[in-house]
Order: structure tokens, then sequence, then C-alpha cells
């Protein structure tokens, strides 16, 4: 920025002090965000880095090692297999809801309020009818598969909206321009449409992998505590987010605990950043 600019900036400053108030709200909101991330990831790192050692990175877990082996693996398997569920339905019900259904339709009205709430019910809620569900009412005991279909449920409202936000993004252009040349309403879609929304859809399943991977409450009812890799989709384990809470609330292994934090921080990280991998590919091709 020359001399002139900053001139003339703080001159219409001057003539709407304002704007300047604003300007310095929203600069020291930014600085209070970016301190207050800061600062939560190096405490975690002091505290966990020097407790990271080979005995928490055995493949079996016991009172003395603690492992998070078996807690990573069962995050890995958590988080696919609600993905695998809630992803297709929830693209689905967003190619529905923007391309098929008539605008100002009721129905679409009633499930964008319905997505929004549920979006803001708390995990305990899901976690509480996973277990009435999953666990009693289907008999599939404490499980893989029954948290797996919670957190499904729990994130589907989230890749919905996103998908529904990218797609509504798309100039209508695109389509006129496809079905000019002829293609069909489903070819558009998948050949069009979907390929210019991939950004924004990636955005709500990297939401949807964070909130898997970080829950705790909902796990706790549907998948149980079992620190084991699991041997079938009906066997109970612990992600690392359980694992590090049973850690932290037994008070024997406090340190080990955010040995484990850094460990599940690593994690999404990778897994964000393997995401945001993908996503690129598919948009170049």
């Amino acid at each position: 920025m020359n001399r002139q600019s900053l001139k003339d900036r703080l001159l219409s400053y001057r003539r709407t002090p304002g704007s300047l108030i604003v300007m310095i709200l929203v600069l020291l909101a930014a600085a209070l965000t970016i301190a207050a991330l800061l600062f939560l990831l190096v405490y975690i790192l002091i505290n966990g880095i020097p407790y990271l050692n080979a005995d928490l990175f055995s493949w079996e877990y016991n009172s003395e090692n603690v492992s998070v082996v078996p807690a990573m693996i069962n995050t890995v398997i958590m988080a696919v297999i609600s993905l695998i569920f809630a992803i297709p339905f929830g693209i689905g019900s967003a190619i529905y809801l923007v391309e098929y259904a008539k605008k100002g339709n009721k129905l679409v009205k009633v499930v964008r309020v319905t997505a929004e709430t549920l979006t803001g019910i708390p995990s305990i809620v899901y976690g509480l009818f996973g277990m009435l569900f999953f666990v009693t009412a289907l008999h599939w005991r404490f499980s893989i598969l029954a948290g797996a279909c919670t957190l499904a449920i729990m994130v589907l409202p989230v890749i919905l909206r996103t998908t529904e936000e990218a797609l509504m993004a798309v100039p209508d252009s695109f389509r006129e321009g496809s079905f000019g040349l002829g293609a069909g309403k489903l070819r558009t879609i998948f050949k069009i449409i979907l390929p210019s929304a991939v950004p924004g859809i990636l955005s709500g399943v990297i939401l949807s992998i964070g909130r898997i991977v970080g829950e705790t409450a909902a796990l706790m009812y549907t998948a149980g505590t079992v620190a084991a890799i699991p041997k079938s989709l009906f066997s109970s384990g612990r992600t690392l987010a359980v694992h590090m809470y049973v850690l932290a609330s037994e008070g024997l292994h406090v340190d080990q605990a955010y040995a484990t934090a850094v460990v599940l921080l690593v994690l999404v990280i990778v897994i964000n950043a393997l995401s945001s991998f993908l996503a690129k590919k598919i948009q170049k091709s």
C-alpha cells in the first residue's frame, strides 16, 4: 500500500468514523480468534508430545500402555462407515430439493427447517435415540455399526444443507447450456452440476468428518468403550475421542490423554488434507 492510498483511507475514516470503529472491532475479533486457536494448539502439543512413546502405539491395549492404536483404527472405521451411509442420502436429498422439487414447494421448506433443527440438537439426544433404536430395538447391542448409523443420522443434515447450498450456487447458465446441447436432466446433474459443486460438497463432508472424529456422547451409548480392534461390525469399540475421555475421567492416565489429543489432532489434519487433495483432483478432472 503506497502513501497516497493510505492517506486516502485515513481521510475516508475521518469522514466516517463508524467505519474505523467497525474495522478495529473486526480486526480485534480476528486477532482474538487466532490467538485462542493458537493457545489451544500450543497447550495440547506442550502437554501431549512429551508422552508420545512406543508403548502408546502398541498393537494391543492394556492398562499399562493404554495404547491408542485400537482407537485409531476404530475412528477410521467409524468415519468411513458413517460417511458411506450419510453421503448418498445427503447428496441425493439435496439434488431432489434443488433440481427436482418445484419452487415454493411446502415439502422443501419443511425439509430445510427440519434439517436446520436437527443440526442444533445435542449429540446426547442422538446417542439416546441410537441406544433405544439400534442397540435395543434392533438388538445390535453396543457395536461399531450402531455407532456409525447414529453418527450418520447426526451428520446427514450437515451434508444435506451444504450440498444444497453448493448446488444452488451453480449458475443456471450451466444448466441451460447443457440442455441446449441436448443433454438430459440426469446427465446434466452428474456431468455438469455435481462436478461444479464438488468444493462445496467436500466442505460439508470435511465438517462431518470433524464431528464424527470428535464425537463422544453419542458413541458411549451406542458403540461402547471396549478398547480393542473390532472383529466385526457388531463388535464394540471406542474411538480416539472416547478413549481420551475415558483416560481423563479415570484420572490415572491424564498425561496419556493429552498424548491422545495430539494423535487426534494429527489425524484430523491428515484427513482434512486428504479431503482437500481429493477435491482438487476431482475439480481438475
